[in-house]
C-alpha cells in the first residue's frame, strides 16, 4: 500500500520567483478554492523577469521533453468555467528534451509586457495574469505549476471632468435638482454634491445615495448582467421641505471598487452609478441613477 501511495507523489517541486519579488509591492489575491494570497503587483509595459528551480524528489530523475514558461493573460467565465480565453500568451523556452539529475534553476526574461487590462475578480467572470511553467513528459504527464500576479494601470488626471447636474420629478408632486461635483472619480476619491427640493408633495422618510457596480458578460442572448450595491449611505432622516438643501460627502475609499472596464476583449463590462434613492411614509421608493467613471490614480507613497 505504501508503494502505490508514493507512486503519486510528485516527481519534483518547481519554484517560480521573481527577480525584484522582496522590494516589489505585494497584493492580496484570492484564489478559485478561496484562500487569499499576497502576490506581485506589476503594471503595463513592464519586465517580469525571475528564475524557475525544478528539484527532483531524492532518488528520482526527471525524463522530459522539453521545458517551457509562458505568460498568460486569461478571461474566464463563470458560466463557462474551466475554458479560459488567451487574450495575451508569450512562451519562453528553457531546455531542450532531456534528464534532470538534480536542483536545476533557469533565468526568463518577458520584456516591456503590454498587459492592456487589470487583474479583475467578478461575480460573473476573471481576468488573472499567470505564469505557466510546463515540463513536458508525454506519456507519463506533464508537469505543470502556475504563479498569479496582478496587474494594476494608473490613468492621469482627466483634462475634462465635468460635473453633473439634472432635475428630475414626480409632475405636481416631487421634484428636486441634484448635483456632483465631477463625473470621473478615481478609486480614493471623495462624492461632494447637493440634493435641492424645488416642490415637495408628498411625505418622504428618507433619502439614501447608494453606489452600484453592474457587470456585463456575454454578449446577444447570452449577456448576464448583474448589479451589486456596494455602498448605502443615508443623506436625510426625516421630511424634506421647499427650498431645502442636503450636502453630499461620500468617501469612496472604504469601498472594494474597480475602475470602469468597458467592454473588456469583449468580453465583458463594468459600470459604476450613483443611485439617489427617495422613500415616502408609505414605503413607496422613488430613484434616479446618475453613471459615473472610475480609474485608478497613481498612489504617492
Amino acid at each position: 500500500m505504501n508503494y502505490l501511495l508514493g507512486a503519486f507523489k510528485p516527481a519534483c517541486n518547481v519554484l517560480i520567483t521573481f527577480n525584484d519579488g522582496k522590494n516589489r509591492k505585494q497584493v492580496p489575491f484570492k484564489k478559485e478554492n478561496g484562500q487569499t494570497v499576497t502576490v506581485p503587483l506589476f503594471q503595463s509595459q513592464e519586465n517580469i523577469a525571475g528564475k524557475i528551480t525544478i528539484e527532483p524528489m531524492q532518488g528520482k530523475k526527471i525524463d522530459h521533453n522539453g521545458v517551457k514558461v509562458e505568460l498568460l493573460g486569461q478571461i474566464e467565465m463563470y458560466f463557462d468555467r474551466g475554458n479560459f480565453y488567451d487574450f495575451t500568451s508569450l512562451v519562453r523556452e528553457l531546455d531542450v528534451p532531456g534528464e534532470i539529475y538534480e536542483r536545476k534553476t533557469y533565468p526568463f526574461e518577458f520584456s516591456t509586457v503590454e498587459m492592456p487590462y487589470e487583474t479583475y475578480n467578478g461575480v460573473n467572470v476573471r481576468l488573472r495574469y499567470v505564469l505557466k511553467v510546463t515540463i513536458n513528459r508525454g506519456y507519463a504527464g506533464s508537469i505543470v505549476e502556475y504563479q498569479d500576479f496582478v496587474v494594476r494601470n494608473y490613468t492621469p488626471l482627466p483634462t475634462i471632468n465635468n460635473s453633473i447636474k439634472m432635475e428630475v420629478g414626480i409632475e405636481d408632486c416631487l421634484h428636486i435638482e441634484f448635483e456632483y461635483n465631477k463625473s470621473k472619480y478615481h478609486l480614493k476619491d471623495v462624492i461632494i454634491g447637493k440634493i435641492y427640493f424645488l416642490l415637495v408633495r408628498i411625505k418622504i422618510k428618507n433619502m439614501d445615495l447608494e453606489i452600484r457596480r453592474r457587470e456585463s458578460t456575454g454578449s446577444g442572448t447570452n449577456t448576464h448582467v448583474e448589479t451589486e450595491t456596494l455602498a448605502k449611505f443615508e443623506l436625510m432622516d426625516g421630511a424634506p421641505v421647499r427650498g431645502e438643501s442636503i450636502p453630499i460627502r461620500l468617501f469612496l475609499s472604504p469601498y472594494e471598487l474597480t475602475p470602469t472596464h468597458r467592454n473588456i476583449n469583449n468580453k465583458f463590462s463594468v459600470k459604476y452609478f450613483l443611485n439617489l434613492v427617495l422613500v415616502d411614509e408609505e414605503d413607496r421608493r422613488y430613484f434616479k441613477q446618475q453613471e459615473i467613471t472610475m480609474y485608478r490614480l497613481q498612489e504617492t507613497s
